[in-house]
């Protein structure tokens, strides 16, 4: 995208050094000598995998292929891993996949990326969409690029990592073109969760880093993202909360202090029970007794409802004293 683009990757390449940076590049050389500009250890070609993107692009199967063979060895003269890019790979004839990652690996790539371009994948397609992929090329490390257009980013790598995909390309947040890309947070809490992964990632940090990333990008958080977003770990139906009360796990999979979130406290509205009303009322050194706990959240309910918002804990004290007068 330009020198601003060149001195942008630099500036991450001195931060955090060559070895941990890919630059992304077009199947042109002109990018490939703006990507050894950055000074990065790695790169990543795009070729067009799909007839779709090939009439798109204008390029025959026959074209990308003589570009793998010719851009694969240019680039491991400047770079120490080589990645080439399907995009599109959904798409794309699977003899097209298959020969597309032959030739690659043949011409020295060490990954290949599988990209859902528009997410259109359910997770119950994705081994199958990968297998010409991992039949051509065994040794071959694959990535899974996914989209979320309908929803299924984070379902989806979680199934390529079940289908042995080596790598997932994520986003904080999920910030990507349209409806976004494979949210880090999820997947690696989907991860932990249903798979008992433990990597290098300290999901301690993600809340702070998602809080980051959404002023720098000035695209606040929804309310009700997935794992860090200000709802993710609010309960208000009466059962949740005694529940909770009881055990934290018993509405949880994970606590909000694994990611970094301090628990909040309970929502008063029109699901509430009478053991959060208790509950809360007790922590502001107030006695109530069950029979009472009980005439409180109906109020609780009846106004909640009435004035179409939640209570606050002023509110639910004046209906204690209310009760009792």
């Amino acid at each position: 995208m330009g020198p601003g683009a060149v001195a942008d990757t630099a500036s991450v390449v001195a931060a955090v050094g060559a070895e941990r940076v890919v630059t992304w590049c077009r199947s042109v050389e002109a990018d490939l000598e703006a990507a050894v500009a950055t000074g990065a250890a790695a790169v990543h070609l795009s070729f067009p995998s799909s007839s779709l993107h090939q009439k798109v692009w204008r390029f025959s199967p026959e074209e990308v292929f003589e570009r793998v063979r010719t851009l694969i060895p240019k680039a491991l003269e400047s770079f120490s891993r080589v990645y080439v890019g399907a995009q599109d790979a959904s798409r794309a004839e699977p003899d097209f996949l298959t020969n597309f990652t032959r030739i690659a690996w043949e011409a020295g790539a060490q990954r290949i990326r599988f990209a859902d371009t528009v997410g259109r994948l359910a997770p119950s397609q994705i081994a199958s969409a990968l297998a010409p992929i991992q039949n051509a090329a065994p040794e071959m490390e694959i990535e899974f690029h996914g989209h979320n257009d309908l929803g299924m980013a984070t379902a989806n790598a979680l199934a390529a990592y079940e289908a042995g995909v080596h790598a997932v390309s994520v986003t904080v947040n999920g910030l990507g073109e349209r409806a976004g890309n494979v949210a880090l947070e999820e997947l690696v809490m989907a991860l932990q969760v249903a798979h008992g992964y433990s990597g290098l990632v300290d999901c301690s940090k993600l809340a702070a880093l998602s809080d980051l990333v959404a002023r720098a990008a000035d695209r606040p958080l929804p309310a009700q993202k997935p794992v860090v977003g200000a709802a993710a770990f609010l309960h208000e139906s009466g059962i949740h909360c005694a529940g909770q009360l009881r055990d934290e796990r018993s509405y949880e999979a994970y606590s909000p202090t694994t990611v970094g979130r301090e628990r909040p406290a309970f929502v008063f509205g029109s699901h509430t029970g009478s053991a959060s009303v208790a509950a809360a009322l007790t922590a502001q050194g107030l006695q109530i007794s069950p029979e009472n706990a009980r005439r409180v959240a109906a109020r609780v309910r009846e106004l909640a409802n009435c004035r179409g918002r939640t209570l606050s804990i002023a509110e639910i004290r004046g209906l204690l004293n209310e009760s009792a007068a």
